[in-house]
């Protein structure tokens, strides 16, 4: 099964590949794919058709309406890939944890003010989660160092030059280096790879538009790959 780090190793193996800014978009944009199952807690309700859209929308509206069994179902569908989100912004699991119910407290709190109009369900719940990570980091000034064995390795399977170089390259290394870039690159990166957003959701999630979420994920890209050894560009 593929691994998050993996998606990102794939990006990085593009950009080393893909000189050109235009044409390295473009590339992005074909590999892009569904980013999550329905059991993710990625995947955006919005098309009509589709049966899991339709049903995270009525629970959704059932929520409003005060239906705990409803937010519980949305709970357990959401909650993986909120985690994920916080749980590498932050680096502990605990911290993680508790940030992650919180989060979820605070959706639960705030529901009946959540309408559909520019934002899906879970990029409402990753914004709120972010926000708590601001807070966190605010409140105590201080940053989490991460230890080696927090990081799960992925297995990758190298074929070009470029592949097998960043095969070389550990979670550990690789997350240093996510946690390097400008605030709005690394969690731009944190959502669409990590987590799993799609351009749309990080974007609502961000309060930006998609094509500032594209010059985003491009610019925290081509930072990414220069953190690369030399011989693999």
């Amino acid at each position: 099964m593929r691994s998050r780090w993996d998606s990102l190793r794939g990006a990085l193996a593009l950009a080393l590949a893909t000189p050109d800014d235009r044409s390295l978009q473009i590339a992005l944009a074909l590999a892009d794919s569904p980013a999550y199952a329905p059991s993710s807690g990625g995947q955006s309700p919005h098309d009509d058709h589709d049966p899991a859209a339709t049903r995270l929308r009525a629970l959704v509206d059932l929520a409003k309406q005060g239906d705990a069994e409803a937010f519980g179902q949305l709970y357990d569908h959401y909650v993986t890939g909120v985690f994920r989100f916080i749980y590498y912004r932050v680096g502990s699991r605990q911290l993680a944890e508790d940030l992650t119910s919180e989060t979820f407290v605070r959706g639960l709190r705030a529901i009946q003010r959540f309408n559909w109009q520019g934002k899906d369900f879970g990029a409402w719940l990753t914004t709120i989660a972010r926000n708590l990570v601001a807070d966190h980091f605010k409140s105590s000034r201080s940053r989490l160092e991460i230890v080696t064995d927090t990081i799960p390795e992925g297995r990758t399977h190298a074929g070009s030059p470029e592949q097998e170089v960043l095969a070389l390259i550990s979670n550990e290394m690789l997350f240093d280096a996510v946690r390097s870039l400008p605030p709005e690159q690394r969690d731009c990166i944190l959502m669409r790879f990590i987590q799993g957003l799609s351009i749309a959701q990080t974007a609502a999630a961000l309060g930006r538009s998609e094509g500032a979420i594209k010059q985003l994920q491009l610019r925290a890209v081509r930072s990414l790959a220069k953190s690369v050894p030399e011989d693999a560009r």
